[in-house]
């Protein structure tokens, strides 16, 4: 959806990015909590089934960090749950909560939302936030991930913020 209004926003500075990081981050730990313990149960109920082996741990937990496979499946799970927190809310509507307590959003500079796709690349580009140092770097305060997905960080007015006018 292209939201021309919004491609006039000025781009956002870095305090208010990393502001809206703490706070991002602090509802990523939660996403993350939830993530554990769904996971943790769905591989105890795998072993208890019968349906992968326990390779000779009798604690769960030790099985699951102990053993190459499992350890590697886990952290690519926690990892793509993560991931997915922030592409969802960047591709549905340009926001976290994090970003709308800031009045930031993400977008293409006419204003259109980011892809799904574009979403997971900010992701992978951002490099756990460092990208953002890159705003220092450049006189029109992209960052890395903002050049590399030819996306922007817009601080928007109040009114804008409220999303009446582009929700999907």
């Amino acid at each position: 959806m292209i939201n021309p209004e919004h491609a006039n926003f000025p781009r956002a500075t870095f305090m208010r990015r990393l502001g809206a990081m703490v706070y991002d981050t602090l509802i990523a730990a939660g996403v993350l909590v939830f993530a554990v313990v769904f996971g943790f149960i769905a591989f105890l109920i795998l072993i208890e089934t019968g349906l992968i082996n326990n390779h000779g741990y009798k604690i769960v937990s030790d099985a699951l960090l102990a053993v190459p496979l499992y350890k590697g499946i886990w952290q690519l799970y926690l990892t793509i749950t993560l991931a997915s927190f922030y592409a969802y809310f960047w591709s549905k509507s340009g926001q976290t909560l994090g970003m709308r307590t800031w009045r930031l959003k993400i977008q293409h500079p006419n204003g259109q939302n980011i892809s799904m796709m574009a979403a997971y690349a900010r992701v992978v580009w951002s490099l756990l936030g460092i990208g953002n140092i890159f705003i220092f770097l450049s006189a029109d305060k992209l960052a890395l991930q903002d050049r590399m997905t030819r996306s922007e960080v817009v601080q928007l007015s109040k009114e804008a913020n409220e999303m009446k006018n582009w929700r999907r």
